[in-house]
């Protein structure tokens, strides 16, 4: 019996396996046990530690959780960093002459070579089994990223021979050795892997008078993650304008690029965005995590009513499906987790994007180019000559991508896309302010959410509060305006307004290591979702004036975005600072 049938005879006796997936987890089984422990986790079957916990049983090993454990430097460094890189193992613990040794999979070369190293100082060693994210969390500890920087920065120093002060001014040309030098490259390979390891969605490195700043945007929120010396700002940009192959010589316009780098054994494509400053230049990098693929709806935390609302929108052959929201709030991703369910084997899908964030093996995914005339109109001209059942606009920008947009869902697509607009009803405005004729708007559109980010409590920090009088009575007044049974299905032991402080708890935000002592890890979607019905279409079509939310409540069971956030937050799922934040009220 191999690993995996192991763990599945394991899983099995506690009946951790659902009926209805026991023949996929069956088959799931015979792959290697990486694929195995990937599907264990994606399904939800057992959670990380839950897992390692199993597989340290089946090994003959004990289990360890080291949380917000801190590990001394000096027991770290027991194993050089090569070594734990190499094998996946840490040295977390060590008492007289007894080290702990936390490894994430049974190795024997592993074991030979701390048996070795232990061999010299005679000492007993001591073997643990951890989950891959703890070996992570300990493993960053080797170097943290002013260290690695300010090594750099000793080693330019010293090519230059006076603290980078003969590092070339803005007004001098910056020669290939400046910008391909070793510590040059390191500080830009140490910024974009820190951000990689850190979640970050952008990093900003900007130009001040004295400093050169680096920072990032982790959940939403911009963080500042380290400064540099004024003086190798512009080596640090010509770097990233190499890597990227933008034009050196070129200050004065913007410039756009990609990268696509192996960040820890995994690919990782960066947009590169320049901008002329008054006297130097800004790169801000996006972040798009091809390998990590999109999350499903329901990892997204849309609640039960918006997914029943968008899984009937999508079942639709023609129509127009929307996303609404600000800049950042989500919009894209909801899009390609929408394109995820739809994408099936009789069905051609074809997208228009930019840029192309996640890669869908199956769906004929297109980049457009605006500079060499390849625009979402143009673009969206030549995808109807290619036969397709759905078509995924990236934007609707301006009124001949609306225009066209209406059209297509006209013939016989289902057309998705993205708009700016604060809540879902304003894109039935947005749309007639683009010159699209009412008739034609209230027969094609099909489904309309508006969506915001929250971000997420972290599950190991969060802490009981309570809020101000005021601020419960304004969840209560909030409460008495939803549907009752939108509620009692989100919120099982829901009463009434008055009574729902008495079984459910509100939470703050702390701050640990786990969430980089920010209180928050993750987002989480609120959203508000309108069915176009019968009865909307009739509204939009007679140029309805009483079309508004209170005419959109006696159609149809409506929950606004803002009600979606306190249902979240008396969920425990965030705080309401945190959607009053979002929501911009």
């Amino acid at each position: 019996m191999n690993k995996n049938e192991q763990l599945l005879a394991l899983l099995s006796s506690q009946n951790l396996i659902p009926a209805e997936q026991q023949a996929e987890i069956n088959k799931i089984a015979s792959k290697t046990p990486e694929e195995f422990r990937a599907f264990l986790l994606e399904k939800k079957i057992v959670d990380d530690e839950g897992l390692t916990k199993l597989q340290a049983g089946l090994a003959g090993l004990p289990y360890y959780n080291p949380q917000d454990q801190e590990v001394p430097e000096a027991v770290l460094n027991f194993l050089p960093e090569e070594i734990a890189r190499t094998y996946k193992m840490v040295c977390f613990g060590r008492e007289e002459k007894n080290i702990k040794i936390g490894l994430v999979e049974p190795n024997l070369k592993a074991m030979e070579a701390v048996n070795f190293l232990a061999a010299d100082e005679r000492l007993l060693v001591q073997y643990y089994l951890i989950s891959p994210a703890s070996w992570e969390k300990i493993f960053k500890k080797y170097q943290k990223i002013e260290e690695e920087i300010s090594s750099a920065l000793e080693v330019k120093a010293k090519e230059e021979g006076e603290d980078l002060v003969t590092v070339k001014a803005e007004s001098e040309s910056l020669t290939a050795e400046d910008i391909n030098s070793a510590p040059v490259s390191r500080i830009v390979s140490v910024i974009i892997r820190h951000a990689v390891e850190a979640r970050a969605s952008d990093i900003h490195i900007e130009p001040f008078d004295k400093e050169s700043r680096v920072r990032y945007r982790i959940d939403g929120i911009l963080h500042t993650s380290l400064t540099l010396p004024k003086t190798i700002h512009n080596a640090i940009i010509a770097r990233i304008k190499v890597m990227a192959k933008l034009k050196l010589d070129e200050t004065r316009v913007p410039q756009d690029g990609r990268i696509r780098l192996v960040v820890d054994n995994r690919e990782v494509d960066f947009r590169i965005s320049t901008l002329p400053l008054a006297s130097q230049e800004k790169v801000v990098m996006r972040i798009l995590d091809t390998a990590k693929g999109a999350p499903t709806l329901e990892d997204l935390g849309f609640s039960k009513l918006s997914l029943r609302r968008i899984l009937e929108g999508i079942k639709k052959t023609s129509g127009i499906f929307l996303v609404t929201g600000p800049t950042g709030s989500g919009k894209s991703t909801t899009i390609y987790s929408v394109l995820t369910l739809l994408n099936q084997e009789g069905v051609n899908i074809s997208t228009l994007e930019d840029p192309i964030e996640y890669e869908i093996k199956g769906i004929n995914q297109s980049q457009v180019r605006p500079k060499i005339g390849f625009s979402f109109a143009n673009g969206l001209r030549s995808l109807l000559r290619q036969d397709p059942n759905i078509i995924m606009v990236g934007e609707i920008r301006d009124e001949e991508t609306a225009e066209l947009s209406i059209h297509a869902s006209l013939t016989g697509h289902l057309v998705l896309s993205t708009l700016h607009t604060n809540d879902a009803l304003g894109a039935v405005f947005r749309l007639l302010d683009m010159k699209i004729e009412r008739f034609l708007l209230s027969s094609t559109l099909r489904t309309l959410i508006a969506q915001r980010l929250a971000r997420r409590l972290c599950e190991k920090c969060k802490k009981e509060t309570n809020l101000s009088p005021d601020a419960r009575q304004e969840i209560i007044n909030e409460m008495k305006n939803m549907p009752v049974a939108v509620l009692q299905d989100e919120l099982p032991d829901y009463g009434s307004p008055d009574e729902v402080f008495n079984h459910y708890k509100l939470y703050q935000a702390v701050g640990c290591s786990q969430c980089e002592n920010t209180g928050y890890a993750s987002r989480v979607a609120i959203s508000e979702v309108i069915d176009i019905n019968t009865t909307i279409q009739d509204m939009i079509t007679n140029n309805d004036r009483s079309l508004d939310l209170a005419a959109i409540k006696k159609t149809e069971d409506f929950v606004s975005i803002k009600q979606d956030g306190i249902i979240k937050v008396l969920q425990g799922k965030t705080t309401m600072e945190e959607v009053l934040r979002v929501i911009e009220v």
